[in-house]
């Protein structure tokens, strides 16, 4: 399936701002199943300087500077993505989650050590024990990991409400499990410390997700958003999605832009800035199907 985005970010400062710096993770990236045919970024004002490369985690990112004056920020990224459905994973002789975590803390082989990385805590994740105590009665002894995460993942779908403005980015964990209530980012991140807190290898994935607007309704430009959600590594099978929010395995409708431990690593677009004042913030994200082999302009 072939996939037109579009996000845009606009920032109106309340004085103006003479220098800024940002960091951003806009470009989808190529993996497995994924081919990112087109990107492109316009920003306004445009910047003295733009340096692309490719951050420790593998993300393509680009820092952009802005030298002159201004109030406003446009950061615009427009992307054509190819993206193909997964095989089904099912390991013939399934490791039990135990075993994994064992191989894990003896670190065997390069593919391991990549692994570990995300096995340890983060800014925004830090295992504790109310987490292992609600992750434990997923994951008996000798249960198959895969499985051990499937219902793990089902029971954040259960017991978690989505609420838009319950939380922000620096709200604890601890906190959203204690009121059950968030957004994906949210989800993500309780699932990612219920099974780094059994010593499991975990990643934040940030990207988008094709919605479908109801029946008989068309679809609001703009009305789309950033979507989140994990990737659990086995030697078997490698690294295997999973969608807590929706309680699925992303299939070809989740378009992946940057993994890492946690949104801090992957955020869309951060940096520093001299003056500005007060600031709001606006985000528009289209995510639309297009047919296969299409080549569109710019939108």
């Amino acid at each position: 399936m072939n996939f037109e985005i579009s996000h845009r970010t606009v920032y109106r400062y309340s004085a103006p701002v003479s220098h800024s710096d940002h960091l951003l993770h806009l470009k989808p990236r190529v993996r497995l199943r994924q081919t990112v045919l087109r990107h492109n970024l316009l920003i306004d004002p445009a910047p003295a300087s733009q340096s692309d490369f490719t951050d420790d985690f593998g993300n393509p990112a680009s820092i952009i500077t802005i030298e002159q004056d201004h109030t406003k920020l446009v950061i615009h990224s427009q992307a054509q993505v190819e993206v193909q459905p997964p095989q089904e994973v099912e390991p013939a002789h399934p490791a039990s989650w135990n075993d994994v975590a064992a191989h894990l803390r003896a670190n065997l082989g390069a593919e391991t050590f990549e692994a570990v990385l995300y096995s340890c805590p983060s800014r925004y994740i830090r295992p504790s024990r109310e987490i292992h105590k609600y992750a434990r009665p997923s994951f008996p002894e000798g249960r198959p990991l895969l499985e051990a995460v499937r219902d793990l993942t089902a029971r954040i779908y259960r017991d978690f409400s989505y609420r838009s403005g319950a939380t922000d980015v620096a709200t604890p964990v601890e906190e959203v499990l204690r009121n059950r209530r968030g957004v994906c980012q949210d989800f993500a991140h309780i699932e990612i410390a219920c099974l780094r807190t059994l010593g499991l290898a975990v990643r934040y994935v940030s990207g988008y997700l094709l919605t479908r607007p109801p029946e008989g309704q068309p679809k609001l430009v703009g009305a789309d958003a950033s979507h989140a959600w994990i990737s659990v590594w086995a030697p078997e099978t490698g690294w295997v999605d999973f969608d807590p929010t929706n309680n699925l395995t992303p299939k070809e409708e989740h378009i992946a832009v940057a993994f890492g431990r946690d949104f801090q690593d992957v955020s869309p677009v951060s940096g520093v800035l001299l003056g500005g004042g007060e600031h709001e913030v606006e985000v528009a994200v289209d995510v639309n199907a297009v047919p296969p082999g299409a080549q569109t302009g710019a939108a």
